[in-house]
This record gives C-alpha cells, structure tokens and sequence, in this order.
C-alpha cells in the first residue's frame, strides 16, 4: 500500500521495542523520521521579522558603555530570528548583525573562513581595511571582506558609524571548515592607497596580466551614490520588473557573477505606488532599506518598513512588496551557493 512521504507509519509495541534494541547500536529506523526529512516543498524554521532601526538605535549605541571595540573583537548586537534564538541566525544559512564603532577606536585586524559584508546604516568618517587597503564608508555603501583575507576597522571621524553584518557563518559551520584567526602584530601593515581596487577593476577593465581571483570580486567598496545614480537611470526607460522593481545585482568584474561565493548583494528601487507581483524562492533574503517607506506582505505577516530598518523574508515564503514612497532596498541572499549545487528554485506570480 503506498503513502504520503509526509505520512508517519503507526508505532506499534514491537517497533519501540525494536527500536530500543537497535539505538544501543547508534541507529534508527528512517521510516520513523523520512516525514521530516523529505517534504513536499521546503520547510524553513526562520520566520518573517523587521528590526525598526530608531527603535534599537538606542540600546546600540550603549553597547559602547558596555565594552569597547577592542575589547570586544567586534561590537555587533546580533539579529536573531525569532524563531531561531540562540543560534546566532537571521535565516537557516545566513547570520547578520549590526556593527557599531565611535570614533578614535580601532576594531583589530582577523581573518576567518567565513564570506562578510559591510552595509552601511549610518554615519561616515569610519573605514574597512582590506589587505591594508582602506575603504572609508558613507551612507549605502557596500564593503566586502571575502574569505580569508585580513580586515580591520577604524574611524577616523566624530560621530558613530552603524553597518549590518552579513555573513555565511551557519553554512560554513553546518559544513565545518570554519578557521578564525588574529593578526599576529598590534596592527596590519598599510596597503594600496584608499580607492585602489575601483581604479584597478571599477572602470570595466582589467590591469594587464592581472591574476583575479574566482570565487569573489576584485572590487570590495561599491559606493551607493554610483549604484543610485544606475537605478535611477534604469528606471526612466521603465524596464521594471513586476516582482521587484529595478534590481540590480552586484558583481564581480572579472567573472559578472556573484561578489561571493555564497552570498549575493543587490539593491533596488521601487517607485512610488508599487504593489509588487508576488514572489517565492528557495534562497532567503536579509533587507536593508536605505530610503522610502513601504511594506513587504510575507504569507500573512505584513512587514512596514522605513528607512535604516532590517527585515527578512525566509527561503519559499510568498511575499510582495508595496512603497508607499520612492525606495532603496539593499539585500543579500544564499543564492549562489544553491544555484551552484543546482538546487535554486523560484515562483512568481501566484503559480
């Protein structure tokens, strides 16, 4: 007789008895478990959530009472889904955080296996070295820190500088080869000159000979006003996309694909009015709203946005979006990574 894979087969006094006999062996009957273990369609434990950023501004900027940049290695309030405390995670794959540096301090360089963006929430004056090579933030900028190269943090400015985290730690550690390590002297050495890496792959080409590597972008500061400016620019000849405005995605220069190998970054503008298609996919998405207000309607959750907040829509939730005003959405997503194991699927519209 055949069944449902979700169906559980009946346990009867000789199967626990069974049971009991073969778990002393470190075993299990996967009949008792295939229901979990396979489903008709994906199930995730992450829930729909928004983080209204002037709500938590206040108890981020204590933390800077509470320990120092220093001492602490990185002064992050993680973001955790509330379905998922304790874990350290925004979605299954995905961890994300905010940042906080004041002026004057200095978090110390590391390095670790790890992928690791920067988006910038608010302030300026504040920067990222990469190898050496500093990149100093402005409002909407994205800074990249790759696997295993060594970053620090400084600010060189006065007032607080905030960025969200977004990283692939729950992956890597689900997976294992997670490695961390300190730089071994007070401070890394200085690098290329601010801006180096735009003038050598930022103008669509490449230094002669340039050994570029593959798995993520040469390029690590990609400034907002320059990714701005393109958004707008597409939207005036009106190639709009009925889920999702106009998205773009950042890329790698030398290859056009992802920036990381396991996370993509993109950002993207809807016009005033927008009531968005609804859209469903198996990668999930971590938001940040740069400008505008709107809401993004998740299943039956309904999450209003506004400028500064975080929101995510976990893997294969129906959701759409609205702006009830211009808006600049940046987000990151798991997409690659399942696309390079073939397992990426999308829906959209209400098929």
């Amino acid at each position: 007789m055949s069944r449902a894979l979700d169906a559980k087969p009946e346990t009867t006094n000789a199967r626990a008895d069974y049971y009991g006999r073969i778990d002393k062996f470190h075993m299990a009957p996967l009949w008792e478990v295939l229901h979990k273990l396979l489903s008709h369609e994906p199930v995730t434990q992450a829930s729909p959530h928004v983080w209204h950023y002037d709500k938590l501004r206040g108890h981020l900027l204590e933390s800077a009472d509470q320990i120092s940049a220093a001492e602490a290695e990185r002064r992050v309030l993680v973001l955790e889904n509330p379905t998922m405390r304790g874990e350290s995670r925004i979605t299954e794959a995905l961890y994300a955080g905010l940042q906080l540096i004041m002026p004057g301090e200095i978090a110390p360089a590391h390095r670790h296996s790890p992928s690791a963006l920067r988006f910038i929430v608010e302030g300026t004056g504040a920067y990222t070295a990469i190898n050496g090579e500093k990149a100093y933030m402005e409002r909407g900028d994205l800074i990249l820190t790759p696997s295993w190269v060594w970053h620090d943090h400084g600010h060189h400015g006065d007032v607080p500088v905030v960025w969200l985290d977004g990283l692939d730690i729950p992956l890597v550690r689900y997976l294992g080869p997670v490695f961390a390590e300190p730089y071994p002297a007070e401070s890394f050495p200085p690098g290329h000159e601010a801006g180096d890496n735009i003038a050598r792959y930022g103008v669509n080409m490449l230094p002669f000979g340039a050994q570029v590597p593959s798995q993520h972008s040469p390029i690590f500061h990609y400034r907002y006003a320059e990714t701005r400016s393109a958004l707008e620019r597409l939207a005036r000849s009106r190639d709009q996309d009925a889920c999702h405005g106009v998205k773009m995605e950042y890329v790698s220069p030398a290859t056009g694909g992802p920036v990381m190998a396991t996370i993509s970054t993109y950002m993207q503008r809807l016009p005033k009015g927008f009531h968005g298609a609804t859209y469903q996919s198996t990668a999930a998405w971590v938001y940040n709203v740069v400008e505008g207000h709107g809401k993004t309607i998740v299943g039956d959750t309904v999450l209003t946005w506004g400028p500064r907040d975080v929101f995510v829509v976990p893997a294969w939730c129906h959701h759409h979006h609205k702006a009830d005003s211009d808006s600049y959405l940046f987000s990151f997503s798991d997409l690659p990574i399942q696309k390079k194991l073939g397992l990426y699927r999308e829906r959209r519209g209400d098929a």
